[in-house]
């Protein structure tokens, strides 16, 4: 059944000064509401059979502009929830009109959300944000517009934009991921109504594609150790690569946070900066061995990597991210003179630290075979849950 919306002067109810309120009346599979425009009218003023205000009455222009304007977002409303066959009642009508709609622009919520992330010191996720921010704005020249703007055609067209720049579809799909996720603090901030939501049509999960495998031989493990290193950026590099190995394939940025305090009777003990997860691992030989070359009494820091100098989150994250270019250039570099069958990076040696376990007979419920961004965390679980000794001893088979 269709709504009726129209406006009465509500004589059930009459004010100190004999006038009555001047009413929206929504009407709808029997059921009917009433909401007050915040006027009100003397009887003698309101024509009764046409339902609007006389000619005689005080305000009438500006009284029946309210009218208007208030009886259009009903029916509008209603036009809408009959093109997305969205079925509704009176009070859902209601509340959608009623409900603002906050007119922030896209760039105007990227900035906020940046700002946010910043202030939480989440710097990695808001340089994601940053990214996506200023990729958008190459394309579209400005984000001076309404998330509703950003529709299936937008999103198509955004596509074929960065695939013409030779991004891949997991590069795609991080971007894509982040502007779904910021759409949707959009709707819930009533910035954009959920109706104009795209991808309900426009799947991010298309631009998926599995990760080719960053494991290593042990035969290349030791490649790697053994190769003669022609300066100390180089070594460096190596000595990271291997430590990470021997260590449950702790990150690079885990790595260059670590100081003395992490080490307790000859164990590493670290709470993930990704996960906020606490870390258990014993220390083996070879890697306390790196800790005791790279110890320096001017330097809190067990790796050459940060200092003192580095005071605030985000100077230590631009260091992070620095040095990590540095060592994984020089790992590729590497990895190609040793031929070693994929691009070397850090991030190869905690593939290999799981696969390597794995291949040695290590039950899958210690050891993930994969450490993917998704099974990372439930890897991470498993290390942590399980006693210290089934660790110790599974991690014999690393050498």
């Amino acid at each position: 059944m269709n709504a009726t919306v129209n406006v009465v002067l509500f004589k059930s109810k009459t004010l100190a000064d004999g006038s009555h309120p001047l009413m929206i009346r929504i009407c709808k599979d029997n059921k009917k509401k009433y909401k007050s425009l915040g006027i009100s009218i003397q009887p003698q003023f309101w024509d009764f059979e046409k339902n609007k205000p006389k000619r005689n009455c005080p305000n009438k222009d500006n009284i029946q502009t309210i009218i208007s304007e208030k009886t259009k977002e009903y029916s509008e409303q209603i036009i809408e929830f009959k093109t997305i066959n969205k079925d509704y009642t009176v009070s859902s009508l209601i509340e959608k009109v009623d409900t603002p709609i906050t007119n922030n622009t896209v760039l105007q919520l990227f900035n906020n959300e940046i700002q946010r992330l910043k202030q939480e010191n989440r710097l990695k996720t808001a340089s994601t944000y940053k990214e996506l921010l200023v990729s958008m704005i190459d394309f579209n020249k400005h984000l001076d517009i309404y998330f509703s703007e950003i529709n299936i055609v937008w999103l198509r067209q955004y596509e074929a934009f960065l695939r013409k720049k030779g991004l891949s579809d997991n590069s795609l799909g991080v971007r894509f991921r982040t502007l779904r996720a910021i759409y949707n603090k959009a709707i819930e901030l009533n910035i954009v109504k959920q109706e104009y939501y795209p991808f309900k049509v426009y799947k991010v999960s298309k631009l998926h594609k599995e990760t080719v495998k960053r494991a290593i031989q042990k035969s290349d493990i030791e490649a790697i150790i053994n190769y003669s290193a022609d300066n100390e950026h180089a070594r460096l590099a190596i000595d990271i690569f291997y430590f990470s190995y021997l260590s449950g394939g702790i990150n690079f940025t885990d790595i260059a946070l670590l100081t003395s305090k992490n080490i307790i009777d000859n164990r590493l003990i670290y709470n993930r900066k990704k996960t906020k997860k606490l870390i258990k691992l014993p220390l083996q030989e070879e890697a306390l061995k790196l800790i005791d070359k790279y110890t320096n009494s001017t330097n809190i820091y067990l790796f050459p990597i940060l200092s003192q100098f580095h005071k605030t989150e985000q100077q230590r994250a631009n260091r992070v991210h620095k040095v990590l270019a540095i060592i994984n250039k020089r790992l590729k570099d590497i990895g190609k003179e040793l031929n070693i069958p994929i691009d070397l990076t850090t991030y190869v040696a905690r593939h290999s630290f799981a696969t390597v376990l794995k291949r040695s007979g290590v039950n899958t419920s210690i050891i993930s075979e994969s450490l993917g961004h998704s099974s990372e965390k439930v890897t991470q679980i498993y290390l942590d849950s399980f006693e210290n000794s089934q660790i110790d001893e599974a991690m014999k088979n690393l050498l």
